[in-house]
C-alpha cells in the first residue's frame, strides 16, 4: 500500500458517526482502489489516496460521455467485520454497462478484488448499522482526443470510491408525479448506469418539483409504467408484487432482483408484467396496497401520493406499511449478517 501522506485525506476530521449524520454521499474515505487500461490490458490495481482527479481538458469522458458506474454497500457484521452485499451481481452489471458504452469491461474478478481492497482500507470508518459504507465503482474513458466522437476511447480508468453513509431515507412517504409522454432516457442504454441517463431526467424532475412539490417522477411513456429517475418501481398488492418486466430501456436493479428472489420466502407471489397508469391508479386506491421504490441506497422507500394529470391519488396502504417493512427488515438483516444469505450473496 502506498504512503498516503502526500494525499489530501478527505476523512481526517470525521468519525464514522459524524459521517453517517451528514448528507448521503458527501463524505469520502481516505483511500480507493484504482486501475488503468492502456489499450490492451488492465494494470494491477493499486491503492491511492482519495484526492482530486487530474484530467486533461480533452479527456474522452468529459466530451463524449464514456463513463459508467455502480453503487453497492458494505455493512458492519455482528463480529465487527465489514462485508459487501451481492458484489458479484454488481460486477456482472458493470461488465455489461461497459460493453454497451464501448468501454473496456473490467473482469468480474478485478471488480471484486478492487471492491474488497477498498472496503478493507476503509473498514475503520464504516458506520455501525443502520449506516454502511457506500461504494461507487466508476469507469471513465481517458483518451485525450476531442476528435474521437465517432469511436471509443482507447484508454480508461477504473476506481472504487468509498463513502461512509447513514440512512438514505429518513422517513415519511414520497410524492411521485407520473410522466406519460417523455421516457427517462434513450431506450438502447437505459439499462446502463451512466450519468447521461440521470441528467436526462433532471429537467422533468425539476418541473415536477416546482408544479407539484413532487419528490420524484415516475416515467410511464405511452401510459405504461417503467421506473423513476433513480429507482425501480414495485406495487405491493396484498400478497402480490407487481412490477414492469425488464427491458433495455431502464435499469436492471440489483435491489429489485433481491426483493423478487426473496418474494416467496416473504409470502409474496410475483407478477412481472406491463402495468398501465390506469391500472396503477386503481390499485393505489385499494386500502391495503403499498407502493415502493427500490434501490441500493434506500432498499425500499414508500410512495404515499401519485400525481397524474394534476390530480393527487393517495396510496391506500401507506399509513400501515406492513408489507414494505417486512421486505426492508429481511434485506437489512441479510446485509448485516443477521439473517442467512443465499449462496453467492
Amino acid at each position: 500500500m502506498e504512503d498516503f501522506s502526500t494525499y489530501y485525506l478527505c476523512m481526517s476530521a470525521n468519525t464514522p458517526s459524524d459521517a453517517a449524520s451528514k448528507p448521503f454521499g458527501t463524505v469520502f474515505g481516505d483511500v480507493m482502489a484504482l486501475a488503468e487500461f492502456d489499450g490492451s490490458a488492465w494494470s494491477e490495481p493499486r491503492m491511492v489516496g482519495t484526492s482530486e482527479l487530474v484530467l486533461h481538458p480533452g479527456t474522452h469522458a468529459l466530451h463524449y460521455g464514456s463513463s459508467c458506474f455502480e453503487g453497492l454497500k458494505a455493512h458492519r457484521q455482528p463480529d465487527g467485520s465489514v462485508a459487501t452485499f451481492r458484489a458479484h451481481r454488481h460486477a456482472e452489471r458493470m461488465f455489461g454497462s461497459a460493453e454497451r458504452l464501448m468501454l473496456p469491461p473490467p473482469p468480474v474478478a478485478l471488480f471484486e478484488r478492487m471492491v474488497a481492497d477498498t472496503v478493507a482500507a476503509n473498514a475503520d470508518i464504516t458506520p455501525d448499522a443502520p449506516g454502511s459504507l457506500y461504494l461507487r465503482p466508476t469507469i471513465i474513458g481517458t483518451e485525450q482526443n476531442i476528435g474521437a466522437a465517432a469511436r471509443a476511447s482507447n484508454t480508461a480508468m477504473f476506481y472504487v470510491l468509498a463513502s461512509p453513509v447513514g440512512q438514505y431515507f429518513a422517513g415519511g412517504s414520497l410524492r411521485l408525479a407520473v410522466e406519460t409522454k417523455l421516457p427517462r432516457t434513450t431506450p438502447q442504454f437505459g439499462m446502463v448506469k451512466t450519468g447521461a441517463n440521470y441528467a436526462m431526467a433532471l429537467s422533468v424532475l425539476a418541473e415536477a418539483k416546482d408544479r407539484y412539490n413532487a419528490d420524484q417522477v415516475l416515467f410511464a411513456p405511452d401510459g405504461y409504467v417503467e421506473e423513476t429517475g433513480a429507482a425501480n418501481f414495485l406495487v405491493l398488492a396484498d400478497n402480490t408484487i407487481i412490477t414492469p418486466p425488464l427491458s433495455d430501456g431502464y435499469l436492471h436493479g440489483v435491489t429489485r432482483d433481491t426483493i423478487l428472489t426473496l418474494a416467496e420466502s416473504l409470502g409474496f407471489s410475483v407478477e412481472e408484467r406491463p402495468l398501465s397508469v390506469s391500472e396503477l391508479l386503481a390499485l393505489a386506491a385499494e386500502p391495503t396496497t403499498e407502493i415502493v421504490l427500490s434501490g441500493t441506497a434506500a432498499i425500499v422507500a414508500p410512495v404515499g401520493t401519485l400525481i397524474s394529470e394534476g390530480a393527487e391519488h393517495r396510496v391506500g396502504g401507506t399509513d400501515t406499511g406492513t408489507q414494505t417493512q417486512k421486505i426492508r427488515d429481511l434485506v437489512t438483516q441479510m446485509q448485516q449478517g443477521i439473517a442467512e444469505r443465499p449462496t453467492g450473496w
